[in-house]
């Protein structure tokens, strides 16, 4: 059983800016993540994404954020478990002990849960599953794999219209379907994409892929009009996601529907065990990666006390070090 100060569960940006606020603080760090790579979300479904509402940056690429929070955490050296679940919660005289997959046991001084949405899926495009074929990709890694293509997209919400308007320059064409004609993104993106030389598309659906290895061509039907086939070479099936706490659920913690619900101190109802960013629960809670950094301090601070009654909570302004 190996042993560390505080396990962070969840290596996106709230979780590593956990791992840099703990190791801030003199304590030894984990961090405990089920997905390849540091960067939750973000890495996995928006690496590309210009995030506006992080203090200090105007705009930020979520890839660079994720880059720039481990550059920030390194000098501290917190070890990374990636591809790696956290199954199990135990107590043993008092401190947490997490049962990760393959069987390994972490006994912690405190765990950090900053699980974002939990586990995640995305919604699986209707039409794919009669089509053997490839090139129909949810996440959209390298932008720039995709340059000089006929690009279908096919959603309404945020990630849609993000992905029009970062593949419109690239791209040989793009075109969005989506099967209403409300969109669920935000209001200045729609605006963005419509101002653009993309195709927009609503009241219909993708109801056919042609090709063999890779698709080819996709039919769309407009509702109450005939079917149109256009050339596509690839198709971004931006439907949004499923998520679910997974293990987490099965951990005793108290729940509001998916969220765990945490005190002022992000303490959950286990003892040694907090909460921070999208996957907490408390009045007046609001989602934002920048109400998450706070989180995090909050969490690590309180914890930080738990492992060691005679430390402060607060430790002081970290550009009072050194």
């Amino acid at each position: 059983m190996r042993e560390v100060d505080v396990a962070v569960i969840g290596a996106g940006p709230v979780g590593l800016f956990a791992a840099y606020y703990a190791g801030f603080r003199g304590l030894s760090v984990a961090v405990v993540d089920a997905l390849p790579e540091p960067g939750g979300q973000i890495t996995a479904m928006y690496p590309e994404k210009l995030i506006l509402d992080v203090a200090g940056f105007p705009a930020v690429k979520g890839r660079d954020l994720v880059a720039n929070l481990v550059a920030q955490a390194a000098p501290y050296h917190p070890e990374y478990l990636l591809g790696t679940r956290a199954e199990k919660l135990a107590h043993l005289d008092g401190r947490p002990v997490l049962g990760l997959a393959g069987g390994e046991q972490l006994r912690c001084g405190a765990v950090v849960v900053t699980g974002g949405l939990g586990s995640f899926a995305p919604r699986p495009l209707p039409v794919a599953d009669s089509f053997l074929g490839g090139g129909i990709v949810y996440f959209v890694p390298d932008p720039a794999a995709l340059a000089g293509r006929d690009v279908l997209i096919v959603g309404g919400g945020d990630s849609a219209f993000d992905w029009a308007a970062t593949l419109q320059p690239l791209a040989r064409s793009v075109t969005l379907v989506h099967r209403r004609e409300r969109f669920r993104a935000h209001a200045g993106t729609v605006a963005r994409v419509l101002s653009l030389p993309v195709r927009v598309v609503v009241n219909a659906e993708v109801t056919r892929l042609h090709g063999d290895d890779t698709v080819t061509a996709a039919e769309i039907t407009v509702r109450g009009g005939a079917a149109e086939t256009l050339p596509v070479d690839t198709v971004v099936a931006a439907l949004g996601f499923t998520a679910d706490l997974g293990p987490l659920a099965e951990w005793g913690l108290r729940l509001d529907r998916r969220h765990i619900v945490v005190d002022s101190a992000m303490a959950t109802n286990l003892p040694r065990v907090y909460a921070a960013g999208d996957i907490t629960e408390y009045p007046g809670k609001v989602r934002l990666i920048a109400t998450g950094f706070g989180e995090a301090a909050t969490a690590v601070n309180n914890a930080a006390v738990a492992i060691d009654p005679a430390a402060h909570l607060f430790p002081g302004h970290s550009s009072d070090a050194g």
